[in-house]
Parts: C-alpha cells; sequence; structure tokens
C-alpha cells in the first residue's frame, strides 16, 4: 500500500496532464478532452443519423441503418484501425493519434448516440405527433420544433452515460500512442518494471472514481426528470388544456 502512494507522490502530474507543457496533454485530463469533444462532435451527427432512421423516405433511410448496425457490429478497435490506416490515405498526409482516436469516436459513438435518439423519439406519446400534424407542421417541422426538444431533454441520462462509456473507449488509444491515462500508466509501468500491480490499480481506481461520480450525477438527472414529468402529468388542467394555478384559500 505504501508503494502506490510513493507512485502516486512521483507521477501524479503525469497521470493528470502527460508531459505538458513540455510535450504533449496527456493523462487524465487528455482523456477528458478527448470523451467530451468526441461526444459534443457525435451527437449532431447521431441526430442527423436518428432523424435518417425514422425518415420517410428510403434513400435516407436506408444508408443511415446500414451505417449504423456496420459500426454497432464491429469491436471499436476495428473501427480505429480503419480510420488510422483509411484517413491519412483520403487526405494525403499523416494525422496524430489524438486526431485519429478523435474521428473513430465521432463515428462509433454517433452511432450508438444515433439509437439512443432514436429510442427517445419513439418514447413520446403518440399523441404529440398527432398534435404537431393537427398544427400544420410538416415532417421535419414536427422534427424539429415538437418532437426533438422533449426528446433531448428526456435523453439527458442516457446521453451521460453514453458519455461515461466514451471515458472508458478512450482506454483503446494507447494501441496508436494517444497520449491518455492508460498510455501514461503504461509510460510509469515501463520506468517502475517491479510494480505493475500497483501501477495499473491506481490506473483502475482513477477511471472508478470518475466514472462512478457520472454514474451518479446520471441517476441525479434521470431522478430530477422523473419528478418532473409526474409533476407535470399530477397538474390540474382548465377547460382549454393549460394548467391552473394552485387553489387560493380564501380570506377569513
Amino acid at each position: 500500500m505504501f508503494s502506490i502512494f510513493e507512485i502516486l507522490r512521483d507521477n501524479w502530474l503525469l497521470l493528470l496532464i502527460g508531459q505538458y507543457p513540455n510535450g504533449p496533454m496527456g493523462g487524465i485530463v487528455a482523456t477528458l478532452v478527448l470523451s467530451v469533444l468526441g461526444i459534443v462532435l457525435a451527437f449532431p451527427l447521431s441526430v442527423l443519423m436518428a432523424l435518417a432512421r425514422l425518415s420517410p423516405w428510403a434513400v435516407l433511410r436506408w444508408p443511415a441503418t446500414v451505417l449504423v448496425y456496420v459500426v454497432r457490429g464491429v469491436p471499436l478497435l476495428m473501427v480505429i484501425l480503419w480510420v488510422y490506416f483509411l484517413v491519412p490515405l483520403l487526405i494525403g498526409r499523416e494525422i496524430s493519434g489524438f486526431t485519429t482516436m478523435l474521428c473513430t469516436l465521432v463515428i462509433y459513438e454517433g452511432a450508438y448516440l444515433s439509437e439512443v435518439v432514436r429510442a427517445g423519439i419513439q418514447a413520446l406519446p403518440k399523441g404529440q405527433t398527432e398534435a404537431a400534424r393537427a398544427l400544420g407542421h410538416s415532417h421535419l417541422g414536427m422534427m424539429w420544433y415538437v418532437i426533438l426538444p422533449q426528446a433531448l431533454y428526456n435523453m439527458l441520462p442516457s446521453m451521460l452515460s453514453q458519455f461515461i462509456s466514451t471515458i472508458k473507449e478512450t482506454t483503446l488509444g494507447y494501441v496508436i500512442n494517444v497520449n491518455e491515462l492508460t498510455f501514461a500508466a503504461n509510460q510509469i509501468n515501463n520506468q517502475l518494471l517491479t510494480k505493475p500491480f500497483q501501477v495499473f490499480f491506481i490506473l483502475a481506481m482513477t477511471y472508478y472514481v470518475v466514472c462512478f461520480s457520472l454514474t451518479q450525477l446520471a441517476q441525479w438527472l434521470e431522478r430530477r426528470i422523473a419528478h418532473k414529468r409526474l409533476g407535470a402529468a399530477m397538474a390540474p388542467l382548465s377547460p382549454e388544456g393549460a394548467s391552473l394555478p394552485p387553489p387560493v384559500a380564501a380570506n377569513p
């Protein structure tokens, strides 16, 4: 146990930010930056793919469906290797491991998030669609103004859970020399040689603390959203359908 604290004392900066500012940013900071950028950039793609899969036009629906099934049907490591070898051929120059991993996460998480978005849209009551149609909205207008705002709000806990998965998926970046947390732990292990259990125990506990904290946040969000839904469902309605204010007690 003492050796674990000793390793932390001597290498905490490498685990936190890598060799920055004397070298590339790494450690847990690089892992979180990579995860955040991956989810943020994958989110618009996932919405477009989900809308395409729910589209009444087959020319959009079939290509999106094939892309989602292909990406979800292969291991993440295979997607990393495809991007690592294919992107330089397409653009005619080499790209960094960080950029390669970011492109991989955008594609991979875009496919997974698109299913989350699609499920959120389909989980809404059919009355929302019928009301939007009654107001004269087209299919795109209905999705943009009525369905998506509600679905995305309900999907916040699921999207946060997907972000947690993305943090764990960045561990595969070490195979293409991405300076993230696992890569930093490997550097420490290669220096020490005799304490692999202690080094990778620190790595596992770091991931556990980060992911457990975000999981608690996701559960809190889910409870908050469920409570808000319950409150809206129990609110009394006026004859016109608007929520009535609570009754006011008469003055004595």
